[in-house]
C-alpha cells in the first residue's frame, strides 16, 4: 500500500473516530433544567419554600402544628419525594417535616459550598429553630441516617426518638476513616453528562422489587439531579465526606432508636446492622424480607407500620 493511500486511510479512520466521539458527546451531554421548570413540576407552590440560614430550601410541612414533630432526612441523591407515602401515613398524629438538603432536590446549593455532616447539622438546627421546634423525632435514610445519628449524639435534648433506615457511616470499600474518597475524573464528568440510561443502571440495585423501579421514579430522580448546581453539590458532598469511627459517637445517643433495614439491601447490606447494635445495644432492629435499600419507596406499607409502632410505643 502506497504512502498517499495509507495517509488517506488514516485520515478517514481519524475522521470517523472524531465523528463517533462527537456523536458520543452529543448523546452524553446533559444540560441543567431551569429551576422554574422543575418547581412547576415537583413543588406544590411558593409555600413549599422558606429561607433557612440564608438559603432557599424546599420544605414540606404537614400535619397539626401542635402535634409531636417528626423530621425526615433523605439519602444521597434523594429528595422529599422519597417520603411521600410515609408522610401521608404519619401526618395525622404528627407534624411531619421533610426538606431537600442544600444542593439536592429543589433546594439551592449551600451558600458556603460546605456539605460536611457538621454543616448538615447546622442547617437542621437552624431549620428546627426557625420552625419553633424544641424537640422532634428524626427519621433518616442512608446518608440522612448518618446525619440523624450524628445530630442525636451532639444535640440529645433536641431529639425525642430516632429511626435509622439503612444508615450510612461505617467504613466500606472506597470509604476509609479519616480520608476523603477518591473522586476520579470519570465521576467528575457527572457535572456535564448524566444520560437517563446511566442513572437508571445506577439506581436499579437499590430496588429488590422490579415493580417498584418504574419509569416515573427514574424520571423524577433524573430531573431533580439536573437542577442548577445540584451536580456540583453532589460532587462536593462526595469530596468532603470524611468518615470517623462511629462507635464513640453512637454510644452517646440516648434517644430510643429503631434500625430499619431491607433484607435484600444491595447498597448498605443488612449485615451492617450488627455494627450499630454493638455500639447501641438498646436499639431495636426490624428487617423487612425481600426489600432493598429504599423501603419507604419499595414497601411503604410494612415499613411505615414498623415505624409508626415504634413512634407510638
Amino acid at each position: 500500500m502506497g504512502a498517499p493511500r495509507l495517509r488517506r486511510m488514516i485520515g478517514t479512520v481519524a475522521l470517523l473516530l472524531l465523528l463517533l466521539l462527537a456523536l458520543g458527546a452529543w448523546w452524553a451531554w446533559t444540560p441543567d433544567i431551569p429551576r422554574a421548570t422543575l418547581e412547576a413540576r415537583y413543588a406544590n407552590g411558593p409555600a413549599d419554600f422558606i429561607t433557612v440560614d440564608g438559603m432557599r430550601l424546599h420544605v414540606r410541612d404537614s400535619g397539626p402544628r401542635g402535634a409531636p414533630a417528626v423530621i425526615l432526612l433523605h439519602g444521597f441523591g434523594g429528595s422529599v419525594h422519597a417520603w411521600d407515602d410515609w408522610a401521608r401515613g404519619l401526618e395525622r398524629p404528627y407534624r411531619v417535616i421533610r426538606y431537600d438538603q442544600p444542593g439536592a432536590g429543589l433546594s439551592v446549593p449551600d451558600r458556603l459550598d460546605q456539605y460536611t455532616d457538621e454543616r448538615g447539622m447546622q442547617v437542621l438546627l437552624a431549620l428546627m429553630d426557625q420552625l419553633g421546634l424544641q424537640r422532634a423525632s428524626l427519621i433518616g435514610h442512608s446518608m440522612g441516617g448518618r446525619l440523624a445519628w450524628r445530630f442525636a449524639a451532639d444535640h440529645p435534648q433536641r431529639v425525642h426518638k430516632l429511626v435509622l433506615v439503612a444508615p450510612d457511616g461505617f467504613a466500606s470499600p472506597g470509604f476509609d476513616y479519616g480520608k476523603a474518597p477518591d473522586v476520579g475524573w470519570v465521576t467528575s464528568l457527572l457535572r456535564y453528562t448524566l444520560p437517563r440510561p446511566v442513572l437508571r443502571a445506577s439506581l436499579k440495585p437499590a430496588y429488590a422489587d422490579p415493580a417498584a423501579f418504574n419509569d416515573a421514579r427514574v424520571e423524577r430522580y433524573h430531573a431533580l439531579m439536573l437542577a442548577p448546581g445540584n451536580r456540583d453539590a453532589l460532587l462536593s458532598r462526595m469530596r468532603q465526606l470524611v468518615l470517623q469511627p462511629p462507635g464513640p459517637v453512637l454510644a452517646r445517643i440516648t434517644a430510643p432508636t429503631l434500625l430499619l433495614w431491607g433484607q435484600a439491601d444491595a447498597m448498605i447490606p443488612v449485615a451492617n446492622a450488627a455494627d450499630y447494635q454493638r455500639a447501641m445495644p438498646q436499639a431495636r432492629l426490624v428487617v423487612l424480607p425481600g426489600v432493598g435499600h429504599l423501603p419507604q419507596e419499595e414497601a411503604p406499607a410494612p415499613s411505615l407500620a414498623a415505624v409508626a409502632a415504634f413512634l407510638q410505643d
